[in-house]
């Protein structure tokens, strides 16, 4: 009688377990889900132009520096605070390289090194006062944001300064060889993509296995199988189309090494877990023994240095570097972090989610300028994205 009793429970426990992990896990697949509906949609209204190789392969390097800046900026919303400057130091660095390598004729690599560590001064030195003197964040980026802004008019003496070497240009506008040696297609980049989409696939299942041992509430596996099926096959098939044209793009291997690092921080480390502990109540976390002012301080000293990279690569790709470089790219980075899952109140979000934030906004701007459709209804129709991904975010969170 009482195995029957217990049997019962436990069946009748389980698809409840299911239910409440995905409703925990909605926006998870939710993103996951709208970014397929928005590509499938496109697809079909721009009559398989968003799909073609060239295409794909020029929304890769359309929202590189948005991408490669969303990593930073999640980890800053995660820890609590906002960063306004990204688009103006974006623009600053990438004028300095310019500076640096066509006004000085100086070493490349050496320049962009510089312009990394630049960057990286520039988050520290912002990240001072807000994690040390507690001033808002929102203030003092905003204040950032105008001082590089000028400072970019300043050193570029209001014109535009290039072209750069044609080594420094393949950061964003290269490929890489194909050293299998195919004659219609990129071996290497095809076989490159596959390894990686097989090995997210096993770091996946080795994840849920480890789970499982420890007695976590694993993903349920119909849903696993089904995201995981999909990832691949997305990956497998975006490797196939890229390969076809000129293989994987050199800014496409520099983001996957990002994504793949940062995922690691975020979700494997101490350092990620305190990071997210800070956000998601920083008082608690104080008084656990977390040092959150030097946290906030190395948030905001990596978004500089990653802010500095989309700038090396902005430049790299206009092969120019402007006035009005970066002009309005926070604004982008910011709605493709809380796009993708990320929360106003800190202490919320994973990595990929911003990336795919990123690229739903990418597409979003690839498809409707395929169609024809004026900038002035793209900020609309962008803005209300943003505000429904915002409402979601809170609805989810009144109901819990």
């Amino acid at each position: 009688m009482d195995q029957t009793a217990n049997r019962e429970e436990i069946a009748h426990a389980q698809p409840q377990g299911r239910a409440s992990f995905l409703r925990t896990h909605m926006r998870e697949y939710g993103i996951l889900i709208a970014l397929v509906a928005i590509m499938a949609f496109f697809q079909f209204a721009t009559g398989g132009i968003l799909l073609r190789p060239v295409n794909l392969t020029n929304l890769i390097l359309q929202n590189s520096y948005i991408v490669i800046m969303a990593v930073g900026m999640l980890l800053v919303i995660v820890s609590g605070h906002i960063d306004l400057s990204v688009g103006s130091v974006l623009g600053f660095v990438g004028a300095l390289a310019a500076v640096m390598i066509v006004q000085w004729d100086m070493n490349f690599v050496v320049a962009a090194i510089l312009c990394l560590a630049v960057g990286a001064a520039i988050g520290a030195a912002q990240g001072f006062w807000i994690a040390y003197y507690r001033i808002p964040s929102f203030i003092v980026t905003l204040a950032g944001m105008l001082v590089f802004k000028g400072l970019t008019l300043w050193l570029l003496a209001g014109q535009s300064v290039g072209p750069f070497p044609q080594a420094f240009q393949r950061l964003a506008s290269g490929f890489v060889p194909d050293f299998l040696g195919g004659t219609d297609i990129n071996l290497f980049s095809l076989v490159i993509g596959v390894a990686v989409a097989c090995l997210l696939v096993y770091l996946a299942l080795r994840a849920r296995r480890q789970e499982q041992k420890r007695g976590i509430e694993s993903e349920p596996l119909t849903a696993f199988t089904i995201k995981n099926a999909l990832i691949f096959a997305a990956l497998a098939y975006m490797s196939w189309l890229m390969a076809s044209f000129r293989g994987l793009p050199n800014v496409f291997i520099v983001m996957a090494l990002l994504i793949a690092v940062y995922s690691f921080v975020a979700n494997r480390t101490t350092v990620g877990r305190r990071i997210y502990a800070t956000g998601g109540n920083e008082k608690a976390a104080k008084l656990s023994g977390i040092r959150t002012e030097r946290l906030v301080f190395l948030t905001f000293a990596n978004m500089g240095m990653l802010a500095a990279l989309a700038g090396l690569v902005f430049a790299a790709r206009l092969n120019t570097a402007t006035p009005k470089a970066g002009l309005g790219f926070e604004l982008d980075v910011i709605a493709a972090v809380f796009i993708g899952g990320a929360s106003m109140s800190g202490g919320v979000g994973t990595i990929v989610g911003a990336v795919i934030g990123a690229f739903i906004m990418g597409v979003m701007n690839n498809g409707m300028s395929i169609l024809g459709i004026g900038i002035d209804y793209q900020q609309v129709i962008k803005g209300l994205v943003l505000l429904a991904a915002v409402i979601f975010d809170v609805y989810n969170k009144n109901r819990s």
